[in-house]
């Protein structure tokens, strides 16, 4: 006679929070628009060294989060660990609604320009070892703020673009004529530094100049012109014209040598410097003698 086991019930294991995907407090609370406090929980939960970061926060979309204010996270520390890495790992795993801009992480693109402990510093270039914790990562000042870290880049785009930053030469010969333009190492040498600028907008964050005076130039920009203007392959008429866009009221004359935006350059571009050179220009073009 055969026999038939009978199969066990199947019994419903008892459910476990964790085990269901529970979220937890801090995200539950971002879900309402609440403030995300990250001080208290995960400095705990993270193995080994730890970085204190303070955060900028404002959304002015969402309801709840329309009033600046900060956020700390925890973020684990690694050597060679820089400003950008722990906001981006803030977001990646803490908050993914924090928002900044970056793109190659080389200090090349110039998208990732922060105020990180009273200065204006370059995120991906900026070390977490060599700063004070917390480390205190805002906007750049005197720019809009468009949501946490992203500041409204347009009117710095402005400036930029009315020196008319690219080559002009009015001797340009026809097509088939064309030859090479070639510049003497010593002019290269010249305006090497100015050429260096990557458009970030630290310069001009930093200048109190620029942030009294909505259409001053700006240190960028004038920089940019620089580097046309001492480029000895444009024609005599085009620096002329180039010098006279700068030699406006709101021109290289509104600089007040400060300084501001020479320390606060990721590149180490002279802009002081360039500036006083191109007044000193400015003047001999306007000098007579009779």
């Amino acid at each position: 006679m055969s026999t038939q086991q009978a199969e066990p019930e199947s019994q419903e294991a008892p459910k476990d929070p964790e085990m269901q995907g529970a979220e937890s407090p801090a995200a539950e609370k971002q879900k309402e628009g609440g403030m995300v406090d990250q001080t208290s929980t995960d400095a705990s939960e993270l193995e080994g060294e730890t970085v204190h970061i303070k955060v900028f926060r404002y959304d002015p979309e969402v309801e709840g989060k329309q009033e600046p204010r900060f956020d700390d996270f925890h973020v684990p520390f690694e050597k060679g660990m820089t400003v950008l890495d722990s906001v981006m790992y803030a977001r990646d795993e803490y908050d993914s609604s924090l928002t900044f801009r970056h793109s190659c992480r080389q200090a090349v693109c110039g998208s990732d320009a922060f105020f990180v402990n009273g200065k204006q510093r370059l995120g991906c270039k900026t070390q977490i070892a060599d700063l004070e914790q917390p480390v205190r990562i805002e906007p750049l000042p005197h720019q809009e703020v468009v949501k946490d870290l992203v500041v409204d880049m347009d009117h710095f785009y402005d400036q930029m673009h009315t020196v008319e930053p690219y080559f002009q030469d009015e001797d340009t010969p026809a097509t088939e004529d064309l030859e090479e333009q070639r510049q003497s190492p010593e002019n290269r040498e010249k305006i090497k530094m100015s050429s260096r600028c990557i458009w970030c907008g630290a310069c001009m964050s930093s200048c109190n100049i620029a942030a009294g005076d909505n259409e001053y130039l700006g240190p960028a920009a004038i920089n940019k012109a620089y580097k046309f203007a001492m480029d000895d392959r444009e024609s005599e008429e085009i620096k002329e014209h180039r010098l006279r866009i700068l030699e406006q009221e709101h021109g290289v004359w509104r600089c007040q040598t400060q300084f501001s935006c020479t320390e606060v350059c990721p590149k180490d571009i002279p802009l002081t410097e360039h500036i006083q050179e191109l007044k000193r220009e400015a003047v001999k073009k306007n000098l007579k003698f009779w």
